[in-house]
């Protein structure tokens, strides 16, 4: 209050004016609910985190009080995320690696590095939301090109722009396990992504958040495994190892190392440091390999209940596809079906929840009603298989009261 009794207003940025709670946030606060069988959030399973093995890892970094000072970030961690990406299929050297809090904070420390306010940027139309937050500040022009349930991104679409004219700053991409659409892209289109990129000289982003957790066959390579000048590589521990430990790494030209240091430094003045020792320990013992496998293992079994329980239970018109990696099936529903009612159906008479697909919509003007994402990870397979049917009768029960409103 002034002095005169009136409140008032603290004057925001312009683009921090524009923020509203999202559709995703209010869905997420309804699904947190006890009792609630949730697919809505994307998290891994806590009962499979290595917590004894942490907390060994943990004691033996303790020994060292300098584990808990500042401290820059630490090199030997940069020696395992270079045997990592090995096995990922792409050739790097610790000079090219710079670790982060988490992949968010990756593609939030590039977007800094490379996005002027208002400039282009290509992207899918439906996307994961952190990455939408990312840009907010910048209000940059975002190019949306669609994609393919089958194959992935519409690289013909990002052709045609690129031709056309479009200067982005970068193009952002998930190539496995696409969060939302749970699909992973063909070599084809990866292949001619990275030759646009290098022809035009535009940067890409690839999240690979997912790319460790393959249930199908081998891995296709990564885009940085095809190009090593255009492509900046976002990884995470998240998925992987537990998504609190806070550690991701940017794999990018080893110029851009010492702007990125200056960047991070004004962000978080390198965070992280003693959970990078930490997980720096426990690869130290050579487990992650096998718990990678054990995931795969977990988690292919909890997406085969959920594909098994949508086919016994879920009619004919709806469609989803097997996906070969990631946490997610995306579901595309009957036409007359608004997702946004089926959800708050599944939630009331149910106590089950789910994402709307237009949650992730870039566009406001090209929603997506008939379709929702579905995250197998985190729920048990009992829990899958009780889950998957309550939502199968509120889907019934929504299109019994649409044919009766018909009638």
């Amino acid at each position: 209050m002034s002095q005169t009794g009136v409140k008032e207003e603290v004057s925001l940025a312009r683009w921090a004016r524009a923020l509203r709670r999202s559709a995703l946030q209010e869905m997420l606060t309804r699904a947190s609910r006890p009792g609630v069988i949730s697919f809505a959030l994307g998290l891994p399973a806590a009962e499979l985190f290595p917590t004894a093995e942490f907390a060994e890892a943990t004691g033996r970094v303790l020994t060292d009080p300098r584990s808990l000072q500042y401290s820059p970030h630490f090199q030997p961690l940069k020696t395992h995320v270079v045997e990592l990406m090995r096995r990922r299929g792409v050739a790097c050297d610790e000079g090219q690696v710079f670790l982060t809090a988490g992949a968010q904070q990756g593609m939030n420390l590039l977007s800094r590095l490379l996005l002027e306010s208002g400039r282009q940027v290509i992207t899918e139309e439906l996307i994961y939301t952190g990455f939408q937050q990312v840009l907010a500040p910048f209000q940059p022009e975002v190019l949306t090109v669609p994609t393919d349930p089958e194959t992935g991104m519409d690289v013909d679409a990002v052709d045609a722009l690129l031709s056309g004219g479009a200067r982005p700053a970068f193009i952002y991409a998930i190539t496995d396990g696409h969060n939302p659409m749970a699909v992973s892209m063909s070599v084809a289109k990866r292949e001619r992504l990275v030759e646009l990129a290098r022809r035009h000289r535009v940067p890409i982003l690839e999240d690979d958040a997912y790319g460790f957790l393959c249930y199908e066959g081998s891995p296709k390579p990564p885009l940085r495994a095809l190009d090593e000048r255009w492509v900046f590589y976002l990884g995470s521990f998240s998925k992987v190892l537990a998504p609190a430990l806070r550690v991701g790494w940017i794999v990018a030209p080893e110029e851009l190392m010492s702007p990125l240091s200056v960047i991070k430094e004004a962000t978080d003045i390198d965070t992280t440091t003693f959970t990078q020792r930490v997980i720096n320990a426990y690869l130290d013992a050579g487990d992650l390999p096998s718990h990678i496998e054990s995931l795969r293992r977990h988690y292919g079994l909890r997406r085969d209940t959920m594909l098994d329980a949508l086919r016994s239970h879920f009619p004919a018109e709806a469609r989803w596809r097997t996906p070969e990696s990631g946490l997610f099936v995306w579901v595309e529903l009957p036409e007359q079906v608004n997702a946004d009612e089926l959800f708050r159906t599944a939630l009331e008479s149910e106590g089950v929840a789910f994402i709307p697909g237009h949650a992730f919509g870039v566009d406001p003007g090209r929603p997506a009603p008939r379709s929702m994402r579905l995250n197998f990870s985190h729920s048990t397979p009992e829990q899958i298989a009780e889950g998957v049917p309550r939502l199968a009768r509120a889907l019934k029960r929504l299109n019994q009261g649409l044919n009766s409103h018909g009638d």
